[in-house]
């Protein structure tokens, strides 16, 4: 099984930028496609960004596009969040996600999991 870590959270004011991290320790990262989803306090979980195992394509929420980008490393085993411009409203735990198959925006298609990194925004 493919295990997830997330890193590259923390503090920032409102129009700064975080990267994210999350590195995976199995051998087939490039069989699984990746996404990125948040919660906030009270919240459900809300799909950000997704990638495919081959890089051919991505996908963003609305309220973060043009904003964030989803990237990925294979030979790293590594996918990345980089988030620019961000807003008070994009404070949440921010999770990496790992899914077989197509590329979907729905979090109960992903069967694996991060633990969460937290970001907050300051106004």
């Amino acid at each position: 099984q493919v295990q997830l870590v997330e890193s590259g959270g923390g503090l920032v004011q409102a129009g700064g930028s975080l990267r994210l991290s999350c590195a995976t320790s199995g051998r087939t990262f490039s069989s699984y496609a990746m996404g990125w989803f948040r919660q906030a306090p009270g919240k459900g979980r809300e799909f950000v960004a997704a990638i495919p195992g081959d890089d051919t394509n991505t996908l963003y929420a609305n309220s973060v596009k043009d904003r964030f980008t989803i990237s990925r490393d294979n030979a790293k085993n590594t996918v990345f969040l980089q988030m620019n411009s961000l807003k008070p409203e994009d404070t949440a735990v921010y999770y990496c996600a790992a899914k077989t198959g197509g590329l979907t925006i729905r979090w109960y298609d992903y069967t694996l999991w991060g633990q969460g990194t937290q970001v907050t925004v300051s106004s």
